[in-house]
């Protein structure tokens, strides 16, 4: 990785840890992106990996119009924005149900999308929108991770019926999120999407027999999103989101995905404590912590180093070379998990030609903004 690429020409006065977005870059792996999937309508990335407006704006205007979220903290962003169609691809329970139907009512220009796989999720958010208006309804699939949806195809069958017969519900479509097709083997990954694909083919194929419609499939994730671009499934949307900032992480376990990492970190030394020792400001409510320790984050200018172990303010890195880095020396880097580090923070410094040029909100970190 070129450091230079990424370095800020004078840091001084910038508090650190920070996070760096590079517009650039962002709209590299937009258009990219829409080249993989053959177009912008084959397009619903999923907003839940830069939670931001401006990067909302920038998809918009390479024509990238429908999105996904996980929140509706994000939904209401982008019904904000302006999007015209999201999906909102959580289960909605408690609460969240009625927040949903105000959602609807309060941006009645963006087309609202729910996701549910349980008949009694189906009943209490069909009691939620009573008063209307109509809302389409996606059957959500599980189709090998076991987190949510549906796995019987007759009980998927079975749910979709239930959606149909409802006043105020709609056959949406489909969604098959395969997080589990992760594999380093670019093969492997292309048959377990065409494994799912003949999975959703039966499905339609028995839904289309009784009379419902199946206006969508929204399948995919970023390791697998090539694949999905090049199935012929009638209707399919591709949902990728890490790439749209992409990070240590992907690029390291699927280098055929040929994006580039436009989002960075930026730390300082805060002590030396031993000769081969050197601890940076980057602790864990600075860097997504999910990721296994020794590969959380990559840093691009200590060289031959581990990490020695990550605390709430503090990453510990053991390295021959730690006499070389003096107090308060700046070092870039990125995590391996983008997603849930850029939700530690409040904003991201705009990066142009190695000046900083704007701040942008994190604006959906927050689990609720007003709806």
């Amino acid at each position: 990785m070129t450091v230079s690429r990424y370095q800020i020409h004078d840091p001084s006065a910038i508090p650190s840890p920070a996070l760096l977005f590079y517009p650039e870059l962002i709209r590299g792996n937009l258009s990219r992106m829409v080249e993989i999937a053959g177009g912008p309508e084959r397009l619903r990335p999923h907003d839940k990996t830069h939670k931001t407006r401006e990067i909302l704006q920038i998809a918009l205007q390479i024509g990238i119009r429908n999105h996904k979220v996980a929140t509706i903290a994000e939904a209401e962003m982008a019904g904000k924005t302006g999007v015209a169609d999201v999906f909102l691809a959580y289960p909605l329970v408690g609460p969240n149900c009625d927040r949903f139907a105000r959602l609807v009512r309060t941006f009645p220009q963006t087309r609202f999308l729910a996701c549910v796989d349980d008949p009694e999720a189906t009943i209490r958010l069909e009691a939620a929108l009573k008063a209307g208006p109509a809302v389409e309804v996606v059957v959500d699939l599980d189709v090998g991770q076991h987190r949510t949806g549906v796995f019987d195809l007759s009980r998927a069958v079975a749910l979709y019926e239930q959606i149909a017969r409802s006043p105020v519900l709609r056959c949406g479509g489909l969604h098959a999120y395969d997080g589990h097709n992760n594999h380093p083997d670019p093969e492997q990954r292309r048959r377990t999407v065409t494994e799912i694909v003949h999975r959703l083919e039966e499905l339609t194929d028995a839904l289309q027999r009784k009379g419902l419609p199946v206006p969508r499939i929204i399948a995919g994730g970023t390791p697998s999103f090539p694949f999905w671009a090049a199935a012929t499934l009638p209707n399919l949307e591709c949902s990728p989101g890490t790439c749209v900032l992409h990070d240590h992480g992907y690029q390291s376990k699927f280098p055929d995905l040929d994006m580039t990492i436009a989002a960075a970190l930026l730390g300082r030394v805060v002590s030396r404590p031993m000769p081969e020792r050197v601890t940076l400001d980057l602790g864990t409510k600075a860097v997504g912590s999910d990721p296994p320790l020794a590969n959380r984050i990559a840093l691009w200018d200590v060289p031959d180093h581990r990490i020695a172990g990550h605390y709430e303010e503090h990453l510990v890195l053991e390295s021959p070379h730690a006499d070389r880095f003096r107090l308060g020396q700046e070092v870039y880097g990125s995590p391996a998990h983008i997603c849930s580090t850029v939700a530690l923070y409040r904003e991201a410094l705009v990066v142009e030609n190695g000046r900083v040029v704007d701040r942008w909100p994190i604006l959906a970190r927050d689990r609720q903004l007003t709806i």
